[in-house]
């Protein structure tokens, strides 16, 4: 699965649910709320002020290293 800014967050951890701890880590602990599930990797980091392209790094780096 290739991520960007544009996909939804559930969509991502129903892919691979250890990916969460990059969400965690920007401070986004309510993963299980359905609102945050809907949301972008874009929105969900323009609430956290966090830079989306950085995160969606982090996550294909990491989901590249289990392949």
């Amino acid at each position: 699965m290739k991520i960007t800014k544009e996909t939804i967050i559930g969509d991502i951890l129903d892919a691979d649910i250890e990916t969460a701890q990059f969400f965690f880590e920007i401070g986004m602990h309510c993963l299980g709320c359905p609102h945050s599930r809907g949301e972008s990797v874009a929105d969900a980091c323009a609430v956290h002020g966090t830079d989306a392209d950085e995160l969606v790094k982090k996550i294909n780096d990491f989901l590249a290293s289990k392949a």
